[in-house]
């Protein structure tokens, strides 16, 4: 369901806004540091309880405010809303959905599936595995309805094993119980993550090769420890230097996914703009990818899309947003990157940031096309 409501209140440089945005393609223009990317940043927070921007939320907040205050509504028979509420001086972040307190930001990750590309998006190619990882398991959560049971009993059990270790003291005894629950629930994990590369690797070469030709890229995963060997082996030989060292070295918490051109680390061969296609592709094809197992669609937030993009790349990627149909929210500082590579058919409202003389950034509707 696409977002036809945002409200929000605290958000940075941003004045007070209410917005209807388009239930497709909706971009918006502005100059460095008018607040584009602060707009993208509070529906993230909305959907998913965090910034991409800080750790801390109350970063986020306006520097002269009290409050981040956050609402959106999801289109549907009936409408279903949203809000994230965050006061400065208090640490718990108050959540809603359809009126109702929440306790786990989980139900809001559920309802409102979010992709985001931007630059930071680069680092799962770059970065450190536990990036990829939150990729691998956003897409398993969204499909495999055990996920989120099994992900939560294992990470228990890991975190009483690892206290145990540290303990310094305890008998093999002691470790035992908690090692059956991390073969249950680490190898459930690993076959729910199997299932889910399997589905997602076609899905993946056919728009990895509708955005750029790369035809010696793999994806591959590996699911965290020796793979000629069960978990609980693993678990059991590695106690004595698991003791040393404080923690569990080996299991599905060090899980990853390899990314190689020609078996060789992608990141040491693909140019910076062969980086993003291969980025987007990764992410497009979760989204496609959620829409054949569920029928729901992402929204899409994609900063500063025409970066590293030329003009014929760029066509080919908003094709794809176009082909499957999900909403998007689009910024870019040249309007003109942006108008031209829509086709007649799909709607598209544009918005202008611009920084008022306070400071503040307002968002102001400009040309509006619609199908």
């Amino acid at each position: 369901m696409p977002l036809d409501r945002l409200a929000f209140q605290g958000l940075r440089n941003l004045q007070a806004l209410e917005l209807e945005p388009g239930p497709r393609i909706n971009l918006f223009t502005g100059a460095n540091g008018s607040g584009k990317t602060s707009l993208l940043e509070g529906i993230h927070v909305l959907g998913m309880g965090r910034s991409f921007r800080t750790r801390q939320l109350r970063h986020a907040i306006r520097h002269d405010g009290e409050a981040l205050t956050l609402h959106g509504r999801l289109a549907g028979e009936p409408p279903v809303s949203l809000g994230v509420r965050r006061r400065r001086e208090a640490d718990e972040l108050e959540l809603r959905l359809a009126g109702e307190r929440l306790d786990r930001v989980s139900r809001l990750v559920e309802v409102l599936p979010l992709q985001l590309i931007n630059p930071d998006a680069f680092r799962l190619l770059e970065g450190a595995p536990a990036g990829r990882r939150e990729f691998l398991d956003w897409g398993v959560f969204h499909v495999k309805r055990d996920f989120l049971g099994a992900w939560r009993r294992y990470r228990r059990a890991l975190k009483h094993r690892n206290a145990l270790l540290r303990h310094g003291r305890m008998s093999d005894a002691s470790l035992d119980a908690w090692e059956q629950e991390l073969v249950q629930w680490g190898e459930q994990l690993d076959a729910l993550r199997r299932e889910w590369m399997a589905a997602f690797q076609p899905v993946f070469a056919e728009t990895l090769a509708g955005l750029i030709e790369l035809p010696g890229l793999e994806l591959r995963y590996a699911r965290g420890w020796d793979r000629k060997r069960s978990l609980g082996e693993v678990l059991r030989q590695g106690r004595d230097t698991d003791r040393q060292m404080g923690f569990t070295q080996q299991g599905p918490q060090r899980a990853d996914l390899g990314i190689r051109l020609d078996r060789r680390p992608a990141i040491e061969v693909l140019s910076r703009g062969q980086q993003k296609l291969v980025v987007s592709a990764m992410k497009l094809a979760q989204g496609r990818l959620l829409e054949q197992a569920t029928g729901r669609s992402c929204v899409y937030l994609i900063d500063d899309l025409p970066a590293e993009l030329d003009s014929d790349h760029r066509r080919i990627f908003c094709a794809w947003l176009e082909a499957m149909r999900c909403q998007a929210f689009i910024t870019s500082v040249d309007p003109e990157a942006l108008a031209g590579p829509w086709s007649a058919q799909t709607p598209v409202a544009m918005f202008h940031v611009k920084q008022a003389e306070s400071g503040q950034g307002q968002l102001l509707p400009t040309d509006r096309q619609t199908s």
